[in-house]
């Protein structure tokens, strides 16, 4: 990927409401571009007792492929990131030059709704309207020249055409004072005039000289050999053929066009047929990986996760996140010694024989997998063994992670005829961490979050970093960073709300910060208090108020969690907190997600409650 956040805020932080974690992965998905997409479909083999593992690694860059459509693809970069991709070699070239470009199905759809909306107007040709187009075409003194100088070389043509009685070999005589820009020609069994070397502006004119001073020629503008475009002057011997011309050129242009977005799908077809499989679909932490399919190859992202693993179900309906995996079972985690759950070291603990420096056979005792690399020489190029952070090798590194965890969970694959339907695997399918620093797992069969961990009480490693914190408690505060000093905050408050009033206090950035109060009600009181005091700013109370500190000049909004979620919610990216946070309050139609959430439906009384956050 490009990047993963577009905005040191939008990083995930301990204090995120689920809802909140969705929105921040979206708004990473839509704004940065996946470069490249490893995938190595795995097959056991009865025969050999192993995996036969076919890794393929893409370069895909989303360049425009649909001429005329008018847009072309966005994305931001992170300098990190492309440090990130740089020091593990690679290749911005390959990528830019020769990555396999896509549509999602939602672009392909609207292009071909575009496509029928333009070849299925049947109002035809309007000779008035024409004239209207030449008139307002006809402004300057040099289009005028133009135009007059153009009719009088296609009228020499038209009567050469005729004077010969439409043989070919009178053709060239009657263009003797003509320029060589012209040349004569047939097109569809009838005489042409080819346009060549003109600029779109003069071509624009001769269409509209010849649409208005001509009825038995026709403008036209095809597809020719090797696909080059070419412009012609059609002469046609009555209306009804005239109209014929029209509706044959009509058709090749649509089919055309229709070959074109056709063939734009390019690396959907991957996506396409991975979906259309219905296989097991593993990946390893992949929450964003999803965001970013769906975003890239199905269309724009819903607004909430629970329509998110809605519609991701349509397409792939087992999934398999080998992160949660191992921390949710108890001898997959003491097998990592309750440590580091990458991909790289869950690669080198788990398969120790593949993995760099690894000698055992066994795992914990039980008999590994063997895996065997199956690559053609077309894919050799694109095949780095070894080399971590390729997209490739780390779509391996997880299907092999996966295989002998499956070992280790007792799964036998020469008696195992669909992996989803184990009852071993049953309790993890569908799994997924929508955020790992939080640890809140959701199951796509629902969206809800999964609150408990799925292995042992004492495997505490799923379980939410902070559990305790209480959105209804929060205040959100923003202003200038000279104005949010941790020590500031709790100081003023404290003199006013008492010293037990605040329980932390958590910075978002430089500008932002939220206050978790002790309880609900202290939180109105103060927004009530501060807006009274800002409505009296010049008033000696106000002036010597406790909070005046860090309310002076009016400078510091205040906003409860709600409002954190509709800043998130919008599309704009602003480095810093408060600038976003202004302009969304400022502009409540800039792109803010508003929608009514329940605390309650993501977490339990219980672990809403007693808050005592460091």
């Amino acid at each position: 990927m490009t990047g993963v956040t577009s905005a040191p805020w939008r990083e995930s932080f301990d204090f995120d409401r689920p809802d909140i974690q969705y929105l921040k992965i979206k708004d990473s998905a839509e704004k940065f571009a996946v470069v490249q997409f490893g995938v190595c479909p795995f097959r056991w083999d009865p025969l050999s007792h192993s995996f036969l593992a076919h890794p393929h690694n893409f370069y895909i860059f989303p360049r425009q492929e649909i001429p005329g459509d008018g847009l072309s693809n966005e994305f931001l970069c992170q300098t990190s990131s492309l440090e990130f991709l740089a020091k593990y070699q690679f290749d911005f070239n390959k990528c830019i030059y020769e990555g396999i470009s896509y549509l999602s199905r939602s672009q392909e759809e609207e292009a071909l709704r575009q496509l029928d909306s333009l070849y299925n107007d049947n109002s035809g040709y309007s000779s008035s309207n024409s004239r209207n187009d030449a008139d307002a075409q006809l402004v300057r003194m040099a289009d005028i020249l133009f135009t007059e100088r153009m009719k009088y070389t296609v009228s020499e043509w038209r009567a050469g055409l005729l004077h010969e009685g439409n043989t070919g070999s009178g053709f060239r005589g009657s263009l003797n004072t003509m320029n060589q820009t012209f040349q004569t020609t047939f097109f569809q069994m009838r005489p042409a005039l080819v346009l060549n070397g003109l600029s779109s502006r003069q071509l624009r004119l001769i269409k509209l000289v010849t649409e208005k001073d001509f009825k038995d020629l026709a403008y036209v503008h095809v597809t020719g050999e090797n696909s080059v475009a070419q412009k012609l002057i059609v002469y046609t011997d009555s209306t009804s053929d005239r109209d014929l011309l029209m509706s044959e050129v009509k058709a090749c242009q649509k089919k055309d066009s229709l070959v074109k977005i056709k063939s734009a799908i390019g690396f959907r077809h991957v996506i396409d047929l991975l979906s259309s499989e219905k296989k097991l679909i593993v990946g390893h932490n992949c929450f964003l990986d999803l965001a970013h399919v769906y975003s890239k190859f199905f269309g724009p992202l819903p607004l909430t996760a629970e329509e998110f693993v809605s519609a991701v179900r349509k397409y792939f309906p087992n999934i398999i996140d080998t992160k949660v995996l191992i921390n949710s079972n108890d001898e997959l985690f003491l097998l990592m010694r309750k440590g580091s759950t990458s991909l790289s070291k869950a690669f080198g603990v788990l398969c120790p024989p593949i993995g760099p420096g690894g000698t055992s056979s066994d795992v914990a005792g039980k008999p590994r997998v063997k895996v065997e690399v199956q690559v053609d020489d077309q894919r050799f190029s694109n095949w780095n063994s070894g080399a971590k952070h390729e997209a490739g090798y780390d779509a391996f590194m997880t299907g092999s992670v996966f295989s002998q965890s499956c070992r280790n969970l007792g799964i036998d694959f020469n008696s195992v005829l669909n992996l989803p339907q184990n009852e071993k695997l049953q309790k993890y399918i569908n799994h997924l961490y929508l955020s790992w620093n939080n640890k809140d797992i959701i199951d796509l069969k629902t969206g809800k979050i999964l609150v408990e961990s799925l292995g042992s009480n004492n495997n505490t490693s799923t379980k939410r970093r902070n559990p305790k914190f209480v959105f209804s408690n929060t205040v959100l505060l923003w202003g200038p960073p000279s104005k949010l000093r941790a020590k500031d905050i709790r100081d003023c408050v404290c003199k006013v709300f008492g010293v037990g009033s605040i329980v932390s206090i958590c910075h978002l950035d430089e500008t932002a910060a939220f206050v978790q109060f002790s309880k609900e009600e202290l939180v109105s009181d103060f927004l009530e208090l501060k807006d009274s005091l800002e409505r009296e700013k010049n008033s000696p109370v106000s002036i010597l108020h406790p909070l005046s500190k860090i309310l002076e000049g009016g400078f510091v909004r205040a906003a409860n969690y709600e409002m954190y979620k509709d800043i998130c919610g919008s599309s704009l990216s602003q480095v810093l907190f408060a600038e976003q946070a202004e302009v969304v309050a400022s502009n409540p139609k800039a792109g803010v997600v508003k929608l009514a959430v329940e605390v309650d439906s993501y977490y339990p009384n219980e672990l809403l409650s007693d808050s005592c956050m460091k």
